[in-house]
């Protein structure tokens, strides 16, 4: 994989925002320089859809995984681990925990959690993590129950919680939060941590940057390359340096040399 690729650590093109124009989306990101995206599931209901993306565009990539913010059912931990059997993915995610209000029962989302790390020990995989309002929590089971490292996605947590994720062998996810003017903190974040902890990401059709317009708010991977450039900008860095080292960093993690050439 060239050292000038752009890899989109968390994306779902599989959503349904992109069912009018997927195709176009896609070549967006190609064109943009984004050869790598990461497909992550939230649910059993939609590894048919993250599979079917994956099989059309060669840059896209799976994660299984079964996302804290939905109702899942015992039988869906026998779903994940028959499609890791069915095609081995990259990472187990998109899971976590979330204490936003509103959100199902957080007993049953540490039960699913746990259960998925485990899966994740016992396959040797990294995972992708959500954590909202919970990343002490997260950072607890991960101490407990050792995974081969990982992406804290969308990361938003103190110094302190990065230097842990980091001793876990995490890297950390940036993308459109931090390009808000009033982001300062988020933003000291990103130009302070060790070049070497940070990936990229989108998160589409979720957390767009700054500059897209109030009217149309989906987010694509096509941005990575601007946001990449914000945060060298931020860093202070070339951003052939930052594309390469977020790009280097991301290989590791998700173990991609072999899988993507």
């Amino acid at each position: 994989m060239r050292v000038d690729t752009l890899i989109d650590t968390h994306c779902h093109l599989d959503a349904a925002e992109f069912a009018a124009d997927r195709d176009a989306v896609y070549a967006r990101a190609i064109a943009g320089g984004v050869a790598v995206q990461i497909i992550p599931a939230v649910s059993a209901t939609n590894f048919a859809a993250v599979t079917a993306t994956c099989t059309r565009y060669a840059g896209c990539l799976p994660a299984w995984g079964l996302h804290p913010i939905y109702t899942h059912q015992p039988e869906d931990l026998v779903a994940l681990r028959a499609q890791i059997a069915l095609r081995r993915p990259v990472a187990v995610g998109e899971i976590g925990l979330d204490l936003f209000e509103g959100h199902p029962d957080f007993a049953a989302q540490e039960h699913f959690f746990v259960a998925q790390l485990e899966i994740a020990r016992e396959h040797d995989l990294p995972v992708i993590l959500h954590s909202r309002r919970a990343v002490d929590v997260c950072l607890k089971h991960l101490r407990r129950i050792r995974v081969p490292g990982g992406i804290a996605h969308a990361f938003s947590g103190s110094a302190q919680q990065a230097e842990a994720f980091i001793a876990l062998g995490f890297k950390l996810g940036f993308g459109g939060a931090f390009t808000y003017p009033r982001a300062t903190r988020l933003q000291a974040l990103a130009r302070d941590l060790p070049l070497s902890a940070i990936v990229l990401e989108t998160d589409s059709p979720d957390i767009p940057p700054a500059w897209l317009p109030r009217e149309a708010r989906r987010n694509e991977p096509g941005e990575l390359p601007r946001i990449a450039a914000l945060l060298a900008q931020l860093r202070g860095c070339e951003n052939a340096t930052l594309v390469a080292a977020t790009s280097v960093n991301a290989r590791a993690v998700l173990r991609l040399d072999g899988v993507f050439p």
